[in-house]
This record gives structure tokens, sequence and C-alpha cells, in this order.
């Protein structure tokens, strides 16, 4: 059973990995009501990803 990144030669790169990011948080954001936040863990990881993205001086 091959792992699901067994092959390193395919990364993504930056711009593709915001792009991701971002229609994650939209889906989540449709998905979830106003009023409620995400679980501490999620807001944890989101957190860490943004801290992680160079290009991320939007926010």
């Amino acid at each position: 059973m091959t792992g699901l990144f067994a092959d390193d030669s395919e990364q993504i790169d930056r711009r593709t990995s915001r792009w991701i990011r971002d229609a994650v948080g939209e889906r989540l954001q449709q998905c979830l009501r106003p009023e409620s936040r995400l679980p501490t863990h999620l807001e944890q990881l989101m957190s860490e990803l943004k801290k992680r993205d160079p290009e991320d001086d939007s926010h």
C-alpha cells in the first residue's frame, strides 16, 4: 500500500497551497452557522497555517 505522500516529486507550490486553504475556509464558512466557532483544535491548526504562509500578508 502506498502512502498519500509516497511521491515527493509532486509537491504543490505555495500559491496552490494558499488557494486550497482559502477554498477550505470558504467552505467551512458556508457550512457553519455565523455565530458558531471552530473547535479549538481547528482554530489552532488554522492559526499555524497562517503563521507558516509567508505570502499571507492580508491578515
